[in-house]
């Protein structure tokens, strides 16, 4: 089968968004020095609005355009972090996963202008922040601290930051290495501190089911073990069905040996109460994994706790 000239890629026009297109690139031109590439940028409606994501629908604002684009043909392949799509539904019909590229760290980072750690804030600092998930976590840690919501890319975060809009700031410390910026980072929080959101660090390629020469190409940028914990999470986070303010957090890993675990928490937004699993699934199906730990979660009343948060 013939390799295509041309590959279009369509991403969010976000700062972060089209970098982690340039590495997408740039693996592509290695494995495929012959075939060219484009950017479609694309604004999507999460970028657009800086308010509640619920009140905008929630799950898929940071990739229903990017969806569009690719499938009425305007664009070939669509990069997105796995974090961003949607679990609890399929992907849009006609489209696929064509590779996970290798992951990038999955830990959060504290931005203190100070140079305080997490542990070291005074009662009432203002942390930066609309993630149910970090929101949570915190309340459950260091219930003296107070979340301020702050949404919008990260350098736009920042500049809050620097406006006194917030006393310190939580970002992805994959998110600042993307922009070049992890100079600012004070601490890098262990996951064992704050839990990351499920997919965290992993870049999706996705094409159309039909163009098998793109899907054949891009393919070879897949990564293996990124492939294994992308599906036992995803996995996890289709059978818990959790909505957009649902604090629910993760991370499979796949051990040197190719042994595969997955460790998952299910909070309520006060941090008051936490549901913990974690199993290992050896070499076996990284899908019936994420199934077992949701169960074991279901099991402790994941639902009943889901189901009780307004969204």
């Amino acid at each position: 089968m013939s390799a295509p000239e041309l590959i279009r890629i369509v991403s969010r026009s976000s700062p972060m968004a089209l970098a982690q297109v340039e590495r997408v690139r740039a693996e592509l031109a290695a494995l495929h020095p012959g075939i060219r590439t484009e950017v479609v940028p694309v604004t999507t409606s999460g970028d657009r609005w800086m308010g509640d994501l619920a009140k905008l629908g929630g799950k898929g604002a940071f990739t229903k355009e990017v969806d569009a684009s690719l499938l009425a043909g305007e664009a070939d392949l669509a990069v997105h972090c796995v974090k961003d799509v949607p679990a609890d539904r399929p992907l849009p019909a006609g489209t696929t996963f064509a590779a996970f590229l290798k992951r990038d760290d999955i830990r959060d980072a504290l931005i203190h202008p100070g140079g305080l750690t997490l542990d070291e804030l005074p009662a009432g600092t203002r942390i930066g922040t609309s993630s149910v998930r970090r929101i949570a976590q915190l309340a459950a840690s260091h219930p003296e601290l107070e979340c301020v919501p702050m949404r919008g890319n990260a350098g736009r975060r920042m500049e809050k930051l620097a406006a006194g809009d917030a006393d310190a700031l939580l970002l992805a410390v994959s998110g600042l290495e993307r922009i070049d910026r992890m100079d600012v980072a004070t601490e890098i929080l262990s996951v064992e501190t704050m839990c990351p959101p499920i997919g965290a660090g992993i870049l999706a390629l996705q094409c159309r089911e039909e163009d098998t020469e793109t899907i054949d190409v891009v393919s070879g940028l897949g990564d293996p073990d990124a492939w294994r914990e992308a599906t036992a999470e995803r996995m996890f986070l289709h059978v818990l069905q959790g909505h957009c303010n649902s604090p629910i957090a993760g991370y499979a890993r796949c051990e040197p040996s190719g042994d595969l675990s997955l460790r998952a928490s299910v909070f309520t937004p006060d941090g008051k109460t936490v549901l913990n699993a974690h199993e290992w699934a050896g070499r076996l199906d990284p899908a019936t994994l994420g199934t077992s730990v949701a169960v074991t979660l279901l099991r402790q009343g994941a639902r009943e706790l889901i189901d009780s948060i307004a969204h």
